[in-house]
């Protein structure tokens, strides 16, 4: 977040600061207005629907609204109701799947901050949770806000079949084999790296399989296996850490909409391309943003020895790499045929998210 500070002159800021438009040209400001319409939407459902009881402890219950309610993007919420509007379906019945998608990020996000994982104390411009609270709190609020999910899915999705299939395809993306699972090996590489000992054995099953792949569909053999490893290990905690989300987010709002598969497999394999350029950025930021626009640390990847897009590949090939993943998520969308309306405002919101995200300060 800008916590109070200049903003540039080519972007414009809501009034909670976060970055959603940019007066270029190559930016439509028509998307730019549905999209923060989307955000304001998000903000205001997750403001009314998330509220306890009296048998909530007040401070769990002000613990997990300070986190879950702090500024930000709504990028998860946002892009399930663009992906409902693309496939015919009703805003309102999305409203669950958005609060569930950010409630699961808002737990990710304390989680992540505790001292035994990256150990932050500024997120979104402000404290963080275990900062403004106590690590005790935030680990139960983080808990909270993850089976607080999974019940708003199940109570408030009307069709008992739509939201067994969210709660599944929400499950599956945050779990051990997705969010978790990515987080698990970001910090036990980071971890093992420092110690010194045994971080190449890490990726030893990455590497077999990937250079299997790689073998059976190009029979060539792998110049240099540590790179191959490293890149195909990066690959694959991000493809979980960050991109199941993403994905799930998009899939989530196409099932209210009763979308049928072909379509959910060309939304998830956009999300997927979004995804990866998400943490492509995100790393890049940590490298070349500033504190006060961030809001949070940055400059923190390289002292802590995580895996990053700019520390196995640099910042030039990085960005290259970037801009690739960004055309490969467009093409997901427009090599689809006639699946969606691609003069339709959705379809063109889903376009111009892939350049905001290369595009983020933030």
């Amino acid at each position: 977040m800008s916590n109070g500070s200049e903003k540039n002159d080519n972007e414009s800021v809501d009034s909670r600061g976060d970055v959603l438009a940019s007066k270029d040209a190559s930016f439509n400001s028509e998307l730019s207005e549905y999209l923060l319409s989307l955000k304001e939407l998000a903000d205001e459902t997750l403001d009314a629907r998330v509220r306890f009881s009296a048998d909530c402890p007040r401070r769990l219950s002000e613990a997990m609204r300070y986190s879950l309610l702090a500024p930000g993007k709504r990028l998860r919420p946002v892009l399930a109701f663009v992906a409902s509007e693309l496939c015919d379906g009703e805003r309102e019945k999305v409203l669950p799947a958005c609060v569930a998608l950010e409630a699961v990020h808002a737990y990710s996000l304390i989680h992540d901050d505790l001292p035994s994982m990256d150990n932050d104390d500024l997120r979104r411009g402000r404290p963080t949770c275990h900062k403004q609270f106590d690590e005790a709190t935030a680990i139960l609020a983080g808990d909270a806000l993850l089976t607080f999910a999974f019940e708003t899915l199940a109570r408030d999705i009307e069709s008992p079949e739509i939201a067994s299939q969210c709660v599944l395809t929400l499950a599956s993306a945050a779990g051990a084999t997705g969010m978790v699972g990515g987080q698990a090996d970001d910090v036990v590489w980071a971890s093992t790296l420092k110690s010194g000992v045994g971080a190449f054995d890490i990726i030893g099953e990455t590497l077999a399989v990937a250079a299997s792949e790689t073998s059976r569909r190009s029979e060539k053999t792998v110049d240099d296996p540590r790179q191959f490893g490293l890149a195909a290990f990066l690959r694959k905690i991000h493809r979980r850490k960050t991109g199941a989300l993403i994905v799930a987010s998009l899939k989530l709002g196409a099932l209210t909409a009763g979308a049928t598969s072909e379509k959910l497999d060309v939304l998830a394999s956009y999300g997927r391309h979004l995804g990866q350029a998400f943490q492509i950025s995100d790393d890049l930021l940590d490298v070349l943003g500033e504190e006060t626009v961030m809001g949070k640390r940055v400059r923190k990847d390289a002292s802590s020895g995580k895996l990053t897009y700019p520390a196995l590949y640099g910042l030039e090939t990085s960005r290259l790499t970037l801009d690739e993943t960004a055309e490969n998520a467009k093409k997901a969308l427009v090599e689809a045929g006639n699946l969606f309306d691609q003069d339709s405002r959705a379809f063109k919101a889903l376009l111009y998210v892939v350049d905001y995200i290369v595009r983020r300060e933030k």
